[in-house]
């Protein structure tokens, strides 16, 4: 779909601050500012948001296509901006219509940076026992309090997808992912209940400022609750659904990748190495068809696609990294070496949610296994 952002490569200027970002970023282990401010001044942020809403009205396959493009030259500011388009996504297809008059406009310009705090140590990928509660008080309004974990764009984000327990968690629940006592509430960086911190040390994803996010006497209107009370659970598998993939960020880290052996095999030129190229480009090539078709949302089950496409992704960006490592040689033990970098961002995607373990376990689940 044609959305009126160029989808084969990101403006130069733009590229280049993206890249210098996460040469910083990996020894700082904090988010670029700079590059955050480039990005929201880009019209990024409106490819993903509907046309009634201010937005270039892009499908899921034009967002994960920008996500890669991203991803190719700064996978930290890639995770952020994908957990930007979900939310994104969740309001425009769960919020009122005051909601989505207020939020969506601002979303897609880059007033409004969003991320979801959902994680909590302990929960379990599956978060189905959170701890953050919400507890109604008189005036329409709700009391929030808990504490998050691992939430991409913690002290960067404007708004936040808080996931809370507003009823008894349903033991028996068919759903693999959260709980029918759970509902999603829209918190505003401003809030003063809301205080965010970047006390994490990431191996990866240095620059994506990931971190926690405490909840405490943070009060919100019911006018911020998004979807339907309990119902949590329909809203995250509308998520896979949609389409959106993190595959896409494992792309953009395997095609860096790859470009990183490219400039090497340039330098030995042998036909073994050239080989051993060609071979990498077609995993690459093949985990963006995949990646491409789940965006596309043109299989039997959708959502089965989304979640095959992260687990197909994110292993072979590692796969990649290992053999580039293996190509470039001792030249890549040096620590500061760009390639150590994007090994640990390819690692880092596994690991983030939906987690690879919980991708295996929803997709059993649809087997009924």
């Amino acid at each position: 779909m044609s959305v009126g952002v160029d989808l084969t490569h990101l403006p130069d200027s733009l590229a280049d601050v993206l890249r210098a970002a996460a040469e910083h970023t990996v020894h700082t282990g904090l988010p670029d500012d700079d590059a955050l401010l480039e990005t929201r001044k880009s019209g990024l942020f409106a490819v993903g948001v509907p046309v009634e809403h201010g937005g270039a009205g892009g499908d899921a396959a034009a967002v994960n296509e920008m996500v890669e493009q991203v991803a190719r030259v700064n996978p930290s500011v890639a995770i952020i901006l994908f957990q930007h388009f979900a939310v994104s996504a969740r309001i425009a297809e769960w919020g009122t219509p005051d909601q989505q008059a207020d939020l969506l406009p601002r979303l897609a310009s880059g007033e409004l940076l969003a991320a979801s705090a959902w994680s909590e140590p302990g929960a379990g990928a599956a978060k189905k026992r959170i701890s953050t509660t919400a507890l109604r008080l008189p005036g329409d309004r709700w009391l929030l309090d808990g504490a998050k974990s691992f939430t991409t764009g913690a002290t960067v984000a404007d708004l936040y997808l808080v996931l809370a327990r507003t009823g008894p968690a349903d033991d028996g629940s068919t759903s693999a992912y959260g709980s029918a006592g759970q509902s999603f509430f829209l918190v505003r960086a401003d809030n003063p209940g809301l205080c965010p911190d970047l006390g994490m040390d990431l191996a990866g994803m240095r620059g994506s400022a990931t971190g926690f996010v405490s909840l405490r006497q943070c009060e919100v209107p019911d006018a911020d609750r998004l979807g339907p009370l309990g119902g949590a659970p329909r809203i995250i598998s509308g998520v896979r659904e949609s389409g959106l993939t993190l595959g896409a960020v494992s792309v953009g880290i395997a095609q860096a990748l790859l470009d990183l052996a490219a400039r090497q095999v340039a330098k030995v030129d042998t036909p073994i190495a050239r080989r051993r190229l060609v071979d990498l480009a077609t995993q690459v090539e093949a985990v963006r068809a995949m990646v491409t078709y789940a965006g596309q949302r043109v299989s039997a089950a959708p959502g089965l696609t989304t979640l095959h496409s992260k687990l197909f992704a994110s292993a072979v960006a590692e796969q990649v990294g290992a053999e580039v490592a293996r190509l470039i040689g001792s030249a890549g033990y040096v620590t500061g070496h760009e390639v150590n970098r994007l090994i640990a961002d390819a690692r880092a995607v596994a690991l983030m949610g939906p987690t690879n373990e919980l991708c295996r376990e929803l997709v059993s689940h649809a087997w009924n296994l």
